[in-house]
């Protein structure tokens, strides 16, 4: 069963379909016109359109499981994908659970508790505060690292709760809507702080391990380019990484999996300054959305690796800790946001969708034509993947892609990467963070 929605239920069920497992998908009333509905073997409808509802109902999906028969579950990304509690109710309900243990969960997932063990494990982290910091503690905690720093959620991800803090007069605003924003996306309120590095890259690495030891590092991503600290592109591998910060990046990568025991696929977020250093993050431990490129570059299936390790089985290559891979890869993420008001999410009803094709191109989404989007959930309608030689053909085999996506009826961020991957800084891979507020601030071109 997949317990989740959009076009990650859909890429999970393609897999499924392939190795000739069939499958189960749940939906709220508002998604009762969703494709992932109409590819699996059956539906089960689990609540109305809230997500609470819904989505996070955990009893809900659990009975779900069980009138179905479904003896495993995968979570996709999102909602109850890093909750360990869900991962510990599949279990003491006889379910596989197609991700980590609770432990490892709370072990990685919780983010504060992801530092320390990194720490331990000797890879460098940002200077922060070692434990969640409270009302009673959070200014002489604030006093130790200094400005500017960053207010971090705890558990979760997706760039909630996180609020970047310059001046000591804003600190106790910002710490009170960050944990007022991390209570309302992951049910938990806890906070943490850590140093502000000016205009890094966003690198990451996937790696996954299974039941008997075996344990993978993928080649990295950078996701550096990012509105709100929510990723707009990804490309796979950084232009700003060479072999020998690559090997270090992966083996950082493997000794977290190593010491939390992780069984499945997860992610070793990273911060890369202007000198090359890199500093720890978080772990993702889950799928990523931006986890195409990676397949694109080394053919692997990473939900088919998730469903090879949760079986007890090894993983599909063994005898190596470090992947190879071929050419490079872009994903853009096309969300239903309108950049002429300030990237606002747009409803509404897809009248017409003509989609790309050709070759190195592959397209992930749950949209077609007459599709009305629901206005509970995330914004985002496709990924679109483009695969080339080398960087410089990704980039023009993108604009081409690019420039074939047609959708009527909806206001989408196609402008948006359009521009992105036509603005000299992403074009000779000179990158950070701060990439989209600079890009956004240029003078518009007169019409």
């Amino acid at each position: 069963m997949i317990a989740n929605r959009g076009e990650i239920a859909v890429r999970i069920i393609r897999t499924l379909k392939e190795i000739d497992v069939p499958s189960v998908a749940v939906y709220s009333r508002a998604d009762q016109s969703s494709l992932h509905i109409r590819m699996a073997n059956q539906a089960v409808c689990i609540g109305p359109a809230p997500a609470k509802k819904s989505y996070l109902n955990i009893p809900a999906i659990i009975s779900a499981a069980k009138i179905t028969g479904a003896d495993a579950i995968h979570p996709g990304y999102g909602f109850l994908s890093e909750n360990a509690e869900f991962s510990a109710a599949c279990r003491d309900n006889g379910i596989t659970f197609i991700g980590p243990s609770p432990e490892s969960i709370m072990k990685l997932g919780h983010k504060a508790e992801a530092r320390k063990m990194a720490v331990n494990a000797g890879i460098p982290v940002t200077p922060g505060t070692k434990d969640c910091v409270s009302m009673d503690n959070f200014e002489s905690e604030a006093a130790k690292i200094g400005f500017p720093l960053m207010i971090k959620a705890a558990a979760g991800g997706g760039g909630k709760g996180i609020r970047i803090v310059r001046e000591q007069n804003r600190l106790k605003t910002e710490m009170e809507l960050a944990s007022s924003e991390a209570l309302a996306a992951f049910g938990n309120g806890e906070v943490y702080m850590e140093k502000y590095i000016e205009q890094p890259r966003h690198i990451e690495v996937q790696f996954a391990r299974d039941t008997r030891g075996n344990v993978l590092a993928f080649p990295e991503r950078d996701c550096s380019i990012q509105r709100r600290h929510q990723k707009l592109l990804e490309e796979t591998p950084s232009p700003a990484v060479d072999e020998p910060l690559r090997k270090r990046l992966k083996e950082a990568a493997v000794k977290l999996a190593e010491a939390a025991d992780y069984v499945g696929v997860g992610t070793v977020e990273f911060l890369l300054d202007k000198t090359g250093n890199f500093y720890f993050m978080e772990v993702n431990t889950r799928l990523q959305v931006e986890h195409p490129i990676t397949e694109a570059v080394t053919g692997f299936d990473l939900v088919r690796e998730q469903l090879l390790a949760a079986s007890g089985e090894s993983l599909s290559l063994t005898g190596t800790e470090s992947v190879p891979h071929t050419g490079h890869s872009i994903e853009f993420r096309i969300n239903s946001e309108d950049m002429s008001r300030n990237f606002v999410p747009a409803a509404g009803t897809v009248e017409e969708w003509t989609v790309p094709g050709g070759p190195g191109i592959r397209l992930d989404t749950h949209i077609y034509a007459g599709y009305s989007l629901p206005i509970y959930y995330d914004s985002m309608l496709a990924k679109l993947i483009v695969w080339a030689p080398t960087r410089e053909l990704a980039v023009n085999r993108a604009r081409r892609a690019l420039s074939e996506f047609y959708i009527r009826g909806i206001k989408t961020t196609i402008d948006a990467h359009q521009l992105i991957i036509s603005d000299k800084e992403f074009i000779t891979g000179h990158t950070d963070t701060g990439f989209m507020e600079r890009l956004l601030a240029q003078p518009k071109p007169e019409k």
